[in-house]
């Protein structure tokens, strides 16, 4: 089970105890059938999260662990290179003819130097003509967006605003954290002199927002 089921199933118990202590035992069995059916949603929504798999443009695609362990999921879409940003490194990918694995070793934590690994990735993803390149972490919402983002950048010329947009137009649960958008933004001022995207504090933490258009940037922020 992968670590964001158990966050949901932890969840999940939270709210069947909350419906248990209703003083009515009948209002308390139809609380816990309602928090039951909203367990099985959410559980529902988590598999599909982890086993969907995203084209972000021709020839790279975005998905979670999940996916990158279905062999169908590989050959139907002819994947020859994948990139493993789970942090993990002893994953049994299937035996498949021409199939390369790149090993990201980094945690889902806003300190984690994940910009270190943003030209490497790049590169390789824009050597690889032998196939298609699949770019996963363990769900797609952190790690793996980062690295796509970076490669849009250097290689597709693309702002670190029109970046996410892409991202978010093909897999609108992306969420990388505060620090790796840091990082992002960084390597956006390194790559063009200067940057679309910065980081703000408001009430609901610290959120990207765009340079330019601020009187529309609430609408464009993503809370992280």
């Amino acid at each position: 089970m992968s670590h964001i089921s158990v966050f949901f199933l932890c969840r999940a118990k939270v709210i069947v105890f909350v419906s248990r202590s209703s003083s009515s035992p009948q209002c308390s069995q139809n609380r816990h059938e309602r928090s039951e059916f909203f367990v099985l949603f959410f559980l529902s929504f988590v598999l599909q999260v982890n086993m969907s798999v995203s084209q972000v443009c021709p020839g790279l695609y975005l998905s979670g662990l999940d996916s990158a362990l279905n062999v169908s999921v590989l050959t139907s879409r002819n994947i020859t290179l994948i990139v493993n940003a789970s942090g993990l490194e002893d994953v049994s990918y299937p035996q498949l003819d021409n199939l390369q694995v790149l090993h990201v070793p980094i945690q889902d934590h806003p300190h984690a130097p994940l910009k270190q690994y943003f030209d490497p990735v790049a590169e390789r993803i824009h050597q690889n003509q032998t196939g298609k390149t699949l770019v996963h972490c363990t769900a797609g919402r952190s790690r793996s967006p980062a690295l796509i983002m970076a490669y849009l950048m250097r290689f597709q010329g693309l702002s670190l605003r029109q970046a996410h947009e892409v991202l978010l137009q093909n897999r609108p649960f992306i969420r990388p954290n505060a620090g790796f958008w840091r990082q992002l933004i960084d390597y956006e001022k390194t790559l063009f002199s200067g940057n679309t995207v910065r980081m703000v504090r408001t009430s609901s933490g610290v959120l990207p927002e765009t340079v330019q258009d601020s009187e529309d940037s609430a609408a464009y922020c993503v809370n992280i």
